[in-house]
């Protein structure tokens, strides 16, 4: 077993790419996706401040409206598919109906293995549980379903993360996340960090706890070798300037202060169900949302992704919105690079 400490999801990353530049890491391996380079045993990512949670290394150009959004999709509890295709077509790749996705996790957290007698979720139970008893070590909030998904062979989308762990100490919500199989560069370090430290911060705020660390423990980490891996396989840890490099966060200086997603709890759960019920074209006439998760980043992401799908330069007076400096900073690259993509296509078609 080998540990990643990582102050955040760009240390990370590029710590995990340091481990993919020696062979002697890694064998190559054939996986039903394509070739892999596997890391010879398991990897545990240690975060000291999960909270930063956006990749802010352009090269890597993750899709923060997708990732944060889905947060959402998942705290709610949902496995449709259109409220992602939305943001990312292929996701309709990964669904057997093409109408749900088999594996969601948010919807096997609130719908599936609920407690037959008080017919709760396994997040109410665990947040119950944890705030009875702090010292509580069998808060396992559950993903792989042994009974349907052992053994399945014509799915597309099995859970690659199985099963969690919950506990309190020094008064913080530690979390430890196993997973079966983890991508490097589109799970680990993409999706998966940004969706867990969101359940990680909600579940701190049911129990009424800070957010400690996070840690993920994944059993076949893995690079798959595709243009994602080409962009940024040549970044290397710069010792002269490793702090500011590294953690991106740092060089935003007295720019960022985290602002927790959720201050209003009593209504957050209304504010999840309101939001996935407008259509992603109306967001720009609604007002009125209390938590930040909502009013200071998910609506002004989806008016902004809204005039960017029309290709109206407005879409960066809406960016403008985002409150959070990172999430700002991180919207505003992703869409930039895809307008110098589109008008230099133009350009091309005009001359």
């Amino acid at each position: 077993m080998r540990v990643i400490n990582a102050r955040n999801v760009n240390d990370a990353l590029l710590k995990g790419i340091d481990l993919f530049q020696s062979d002697v890491n890694y064998r190559v391996q054939k996986s039903r996706n394509g070739t892999t380079y596997e890391a010879l045993e398991p990897i545990t990512t240690v975060y000291s401040k999960p909270w930063e949670r956006v990749c802010l290394i352009e090269e890597r150009d993750a899709n923060p409206f997708f990732h944060f959004i889905e947060s959402l999709w998942m705290l709610a509890g949902r496995n449709d598919l259109e409220p992602l295709t939305y943001f990312v077509k292929s996701m309709e790749d990964f669904s057997d109906d093409g109408e749900t996705l088999w594996g969601a996790y948010g919807y096997r957290w609130f719908n599936t293995f609920r407690n037959k007698y008080f017919k709760w979720d396994q997040l109410d139970v665990i947040a119950f549980s944890l705030r009875n008893n702090p010292d509580d070590r069998r808060c396992v909030l559950q993903m792989w379903d042994a009974n349907q998904d052992l053994g399945r062979v014509s799915s597309k989308d099995l859970p690659c993360n199985t099963h969690i762990y919950f506990k309190i100490r020094d008064n913080k919500l530690n979390m430890t996340v196993c997973c079966r199989s983890n991508d490097m560069l589109w799970g680990a370090y993409g999706a998966n960090v940004v969706h867990m430290s969101v359940l990680q911060e909600y579940v701190a705020t049911l129990v009424g706890v800070e957010i400690g660390e996070y840690r993920q423990v994944s059993d076949s980490f893995h690079i798959y070798l595709n243009p994602v891996w080409d962009k940024v396989k040549h970044l290397e840890i710069d010792p002269y300037n490793y702090e500011t490099y590294l953690n991106p966060y740092q060089s935003l200086f007295n720019k960022y202060k985290y602002t927790p997603l959720i201050t209003e709890p009593e209504v957050f759960e209304w504010e999840l169900k309101r939001f996935f019920t407008i259509h992603p074209n109306d967001f720009y006439c609604h007002d009125g949302w209390e938590n930040p998760a909502f009013k200071d980043i998910a609506v002004p992401m989806m008016r902004a992704y809204a005039l960017h799908k029309k290709k109206k330069f407005s879409v960066y007076k809406a960016l403008d919105d985002i409150k959070p400096v990172d999430w700002k900073i991180a919207c505003f690259d992703w869409i930039r690079k895809r307008d110098k993509v589109y008008n230099n296509k133009a350009d091309k078609e005009d001359s």
